[in-house]
């Protein structure tokens, strides 16, 4: 976070951050309740991600809310979590022609997490799918299809065999698509996405999924394009929205080596950059970030030998270059 906010600052933008710690290792619920009401006060947050290490298996049903990514999409009712999987010239991958939305209803579905043992050895989960969720999630998809000028939105579900819960998804998404004609619409089924995805990824524009579909579709896409280190992704909600690396990959093998690669942090920077107003300086975050990668300076992920470090000074410098014109 210390290279974000020297990057931020380097381009120009007026932000100012209030930073809360926060870990799976050291957060207290009060530390969740200070980084909540700061979200709250400020509109926005940018977060890394919050690794749950394991399971409470004394959880009741209503209790057992154990993961702090989910507290926090549930109690800000961040309902679209949006991911950007777009090829990167310079960053090798088996395709160069990929831009794919991936939009996922961020707060029901099976992370609920509403799990209870019945007897001893048998658990219980329950997949939560409501027409007033679906209906949001759908009418996002096709609203952000008319903001970014996308022709195609595609529901990815399992209702052949999940006929009441991905029925009642897909059934909401195609009443919504009748309001929106001059959007294409389209549905699959979610073992046959994850192929026609790795098969012929440019077929898709816009995809939207429940929430468990939604996080495995986004990690494979993700794939597709370099891997965890260049996906950015967003938390949307009605009043907050939170920023964050797209496939929620904690790194923990590579913790403290220096080769974590800062580029999904620094372009889901840019996009909150762009979510306040600060187009201007969203642009040129973003654009120093690819053109550092398309000029070589990657780390070992993506086939590069340069550290974070290295990466992080390089992106400096072409913001510095910039202002110096």
């Amino acid at each position: 976070m210390d290279s974000v906010k020297t990057i931020v600052n380097v381009a120009g933008s007026p932000i100012d951050f209030e930073e809360i710690p926060l870990s799976a290792e050291r957060g207290t619920d009060e530390d969740m309740r200070r980084a909540i009401l700061s979200i709250k006060r400020n509109g926005v947050g940018l977060k890394g991600n919050l690794e749950t290490f394991e399971a409470n298996t004394d959880y009741t049903v209503m209790g057992g809310m154990t993961s702090k990514n989910v507290q926090l999409r549930t109690k800000l009712d961040l309902f679209a979590y949006v991911q950007r999987c777009k090829s990167i010239e310079g960053v090798p991958s088996r395709y160069s022609d990929i831009d794919i939305l991936v939009i996922r209803e961020n707060t029901e579905g099976e992370y609920s997490q509403l799990e209870h043992f019945n007897v001893p050895g048998v658990v219980e989960s329950f997949k939560i799918i409501t027409e007033a969720k679906s209906r949001q999630i759908a009418k996002f998809a096709f609203d952000t299809a008319i903001k970014t000028r996308r022709h195609r939105v595609t529901a990815v579900h399992k209702a052949n065999i999940m006929k009441l819960s991905d029925g009642l998804f897909l059934d909401v998404c195609r009443d919504v698509a009748r309001d929106y004609p001059s959007i294409e619409f389209n549905d699959v089924i979610v073992d046959n996405c994850c192929m026609q995805l790795v098969a012929r990824p440019q077929q898709f524009d816009i995809m939207v999924l429940p929430n468990l579909y939604g996080n495995i579709i986004g990690n494979i896409a993700a794939g597709l394009v370099g891997g965890p280190g260049v996906a950015a992704g967003m938390n949307i909600g009605r009043k907050y929205a939170v920023f964050e690396a797209g496939t929620r990959n904690s790194g923990r093998s590579i913790r403290g080596k220096n080769i974590a690669n800062p580029s999904a942090l620094l372009l889901t920077t840019a996009d909150m950059l762009e979510y306040l107003g600060d187009a201007e300086d969203a642009k040129k975050l973003r654009n120093a970030v690819l053109t550092v990668l398309r000029s070589g300076i990657r780390t070992p992920d993506l086939g590069g030998s340069s550290n974070t470090k290295e990466v992080v000074d390089a992106v400096v410098q072409y913001l510095l270059q910039v202002r110096g014109h």
